[in-house]
């Protein structure tokens, strides 16, 4: 049973307006090693947030077990192909990716078995491990924790894994991927390489070796996926070692190199047509030796600090000519070339800067991952983004959009995401949306996922390109955008009326007719689908009424509409619901995932992933509505808690609120948004907390669809962003509004340095806030800068609850 918050808001929002326009309220209250290396300043902090009983990170690090089973990718922006990296420093080189569900895309076939593995393998009591032979899973063989991180020193994502050894030595395993000349990708099909080195960062001063030896195994990819494992204590999603998938369907060999000097020199593996597989300078001379298709390349290497040998691999064999070119730069030259091209920023982009390293990095890394899991698809030339890397390299355009309005948007990376966003154009008007209704009347309008990104067909895509595209331009105020979409925005709303409008199904009139709403591809009336409508109409009415479109008042009485008959459906749904009792013995309604339709193979996720909590985020329900309060209280104190055990349990388990997160889908968790609406600050910062540490790997930041399975996504990034954001800027808990510091993490308000939030685009424009306490703790000094497109009607500056504070100074001001 999860632990029940025990934090309740210490003060109520109170204060006037005392000065210019402002008022102030006072509002109440990596991994293990990471948190010991962190600075004392970010110690400090947690002491501070911890008198309030306040979470920090080095606390919610302290929630978790490690995250199992980890790959994160590590490519170039917008290139077709990535390397995904594992926790244990495996590679994996897969141009064409079998997908685990849904199907590959077409203009991948052609490098279908061309995929490699590279599999670090370190001596055993001073012998080399033997190939497997037997299926198992990858983490019973390492207990699938490893120790990774990026290297902070650098623009550029190097991933770093260390290799620790009882032969008395350290091993660092350092990799980033380069396109040489480091230019924006054309084709996207560039050659593209993982450069790698393995250095000696320490060797022991008891009984030190000489040399260290280890083995670089190297095959086709055999770490597979598992979509449905038998034991129940095992993720949805678990990686699966199948040795009889490695053997090579090529031989390989290797160059002998003399090398009289003692710097390495390269040394070529070639493939048996001749191209180079990959290459690795050495101090000598290496061996190469292969059995059933799978080939050692011993690695010999001095024991001393400092030492390192470096391995190029390239995603697909290259001719030697087109490889000497690359080696010739070396691994400095090719990151000296990198870090020119990832330390490029658009002048738009915000900057995030707090006294906790950890969510500066997460912001910093997160942002390149966005346009590494990512694609410039041959086929059309367009830039999409992925739903993720080395499983769900498609497109699921529903969480998928949160990347662009929740995520890289509110964080000014408006080019991206305007760039992303063009490929449906092409789409609207082409694809029938998933339900027989639709066939009734004209789709003209209808948003979809391009045919050839497509795993799945959901009908709440429409909503959520339709959000993605209208708050784009809210947020970014792109006029050039607003041109080339307004009228392609138009039509998705009248394709909303037509279908509202249709009375020729057996479901709710007024809403959207049944359609498919998840990947077990049934036809329902799902909760989830209305939500996402509703809430790409909504914020579509907002933008039109803001440009005074002629139409803004016809689709807003459709919007009212809506939301009339969902939260009338709702309700006479919950007046015949299944009941729960809740800690006062009242029975409590179970609200349903849908209106109409058969029931889900997955009851337990979808009732929360894509059932009624969403009507808070999709402006349906206020969070104060009875119904809203006590399914939100299902899931943190209800009869799913008895059963939910923390360490054996799967995505499609009974679902509860783990530290405020969906136990099921992190990306989910739409109860953040109850909370953060209701002002309540204990459960708000639990779940921000629990997101940042309990929802991505806390060494690469890396999101997991859930907790040990089907890594490689940006799933929760969006929702994370959004949070830590609306914490500190809020343009929307009152229209019209904005908000500073309403549920700011006391751990953000630091004696030692500035929390700065440079250049964040609100509804008004961009905005830049800065604070610090004076040296005596008793006062905030508050700097805010803007650039209005839009004056708000009020700005309200709250006052957090730090102990000891007596003063709020505004942009030189002191307010009450």
């Amino acid at each position: 049973m999860p632990p029940q918050v025990s934090r309740r808001r210490a003060l109520q929002l109170a204060g006037a307006a005392t000065a210019a326009g402002l008022t102030s309220s006072t509002a109440s209250s990596s991994t293990a090693a990471a948190a010991a290396a962190a600075p004392a300043q970010a110690q400090a902090q947690a002491q501070v947030a911890g008198v309030l009983g306040e979470p920090s990170i080095q606390e919610a690090l302290r929630w978790w077990a490690p995250q199992r089973g980890v790959w994160t990718p590590v490519g170039w922006k917008s290139h077709l192909f990535r390397f995904d990296m594992f926790y244990n420093g495996t590679m994996v080189c897969q141009p064409a990716v079998a997908l685990p569900v849904g199907h590959p895309k077409p203009y991948l076939d052609v490098y279908k078995g061309k995929d490699f593995q590279v599999t670090p393998v370190m001596p055993d009591r001073g012998k080399i491990p033997p190939m497997p032979t037997g299926q198992y899973y990858l983490y019973k063989g390492d207990f699938g924790v490893g120790i990774q991180g990026w290297q902070q020193d650098k623009h550029t994502p190097v991933l770093w894994t260390e290799h620790r050894r009882q032969e008395g030595v350290v091993l660092r395993q350092s990799v980033f991927a380069h396109l040489r000349g480091a230019p924006d990708v054309q084709t996207a099909l560039e050659p593209i390489y993982a450069w790698t080195r393995f250095s000696i960062e320490q060797v022991s001063e008891v009984r030190p070796p000489a040399s260290f030896t280890f083995v670089l195994r190297l095959s086709k990819a055999y770490i597979k996926h598992r979509i449905d494992p038998p034991q129940q204590q095992d993720a949805f999603v678990t990686m699966e070692v199948i040795p009889s998938a490695a053997p090579l369907d090529t031989s390989l060999r290797i160059e002998q190199v003399f090398n009289p000097g003692p710097e390495p020199v390269p040394a070529r593996v070639f493939d048996s047509a001749g191209l180079v597989r990959m290459a690795v300078s050495v101090p000598g001379a290496t061996t190469l030796t292969g059995a059933n298709g799978v080939y050692d390349l011993k690695v010999v290497i001095q024991a001393r600090k400092g030492a390192y040998v470096d391995v190029l691999v390239p995603m697909l064999p290259q001719p030697r000519a087109e490889i000497d070119a690359e080696l010739a730069l070396g691994y400095a030259g090719a990151l000296a070339q990198a870090e020119t091209y990832w330390a490029k920023k658009p002048a738009t982009a915000a900057t995030i800067s707090t006294p906790e390293p950890y969510v500066d990095q997460f912001f910093r890394r997160s942002v390149q991952l966005a346009e590494i899991i990512g694609e410039k698809s041959p086929d059309t030339g367009k830039h999409t983004f992925l739903s993720g890397s080395y499983g769900y390299d498609m497109l699921w355009s529903t969480p998928t959009s949160m990347v662009s309005h929740m995520f890289l948007d509110l964080l000014g990376y408006h080019d991206v995401v305007a760039s992303h966003l063009e490929l449906y154009l092409a789409v609207q008007d082409t694809v029938e949306p998933p339900g027989d209704d639709y066939r009734e009347f004209s789709h003209e309008g209808f948003f979809a996922t391009p045919a050839q990104l497509q795993p799945f067909h959901w009908l709440s895509d429409h909503g959520a390109i339709l959000e993605a595209a209208a708050r784009h331009v809210l947020l970014s105020r792109d006029q050039a955008f607003l041109n080339r979409w307004l009228t392609p925005i138009v039509k998705a709303c009248e394709f909303i009326q037509r279908a509202c409008r249709y009375e020729g199904h057996e479901a709710v009139k007024g809403l959207m007719p049944p359609g498919k709403a998840n990947d077990t591809a049934q036809v329902q009336q799902a909760v989830s689908s209305q939500a996402w409508i509703h809430r790409g109409l909504r914020t579509a009415v907002q933008l039109l009424q803001q440009i005074s479109h002629p139409r803004a008042t016809e689709f807003a009485q459709l919007a009212d509409a809506f939301r009339t008959t969902y939260v009338n459906t709702l309700r006479q749904e919950a007046a015949t619901a299944p009941r729960w009792t809740d800690p006062n013995g009242v029975k409590q309604p179970i609200l349903p995932s849908k209106f109409y339709g058969n029931e889900s193979a997955w009851p337990d996720l979808e009732a929360f992933d894509g059932g009624a909590l969403m009507s808070v985020y999709a402006d349906l329900l206020p969070a104060d509505d009875p119904l809203m309060k006590s399914f939100v209280d299902f899931f943190r104190v209800g009869p799913n808690v008895a059963n939910f055990d923390p360490a054996h349990h799967t995505a499609l388990d009974r679902v509860v609120l783990d530290h405020e997160q969906s136990s099921g889908e992190p990306c989910y968790s739409w109860n953040l948004f109850h909370s953060w609406q209701l002002g309540d600050r204990a459960h708000f910062l639990e779940g921000l907390y629990g997101l940042l540490t309990g929802a991505i790997s806390p060494d690469t930041f890396i999101s997991g669809e859930h907790r040990h399975g089907m890594y490689g996504t940006l799933f929760t990034q969006p929702l994370i962003t959004w949070a830590a954001r609306h914490a500190v800027i809020d343009d929307a808990v009152t229209a019209g509004e904005l908000h500073l510091l309403r549920i700011c993490p006391l751990a953000w308000i630091s004696k030692d340095s500035e929390t700065v939030f440079d250049k964040m685009p609100t509804l008004f424009g961009p905005m830049s806030l800065r604070f610090r306490l004076s040296a005596d703790g008793k006062t905030l000094n508050v700097t805010h800068s803007t650039s209005w497109a839009q004056n708000p009607a009020k700005i309200t500056v709250h006052r957090p609850p730090v102990p000891g504070l007596e003063r709020l100074v505004v942009n030189g001001t002191e307010v009450n």
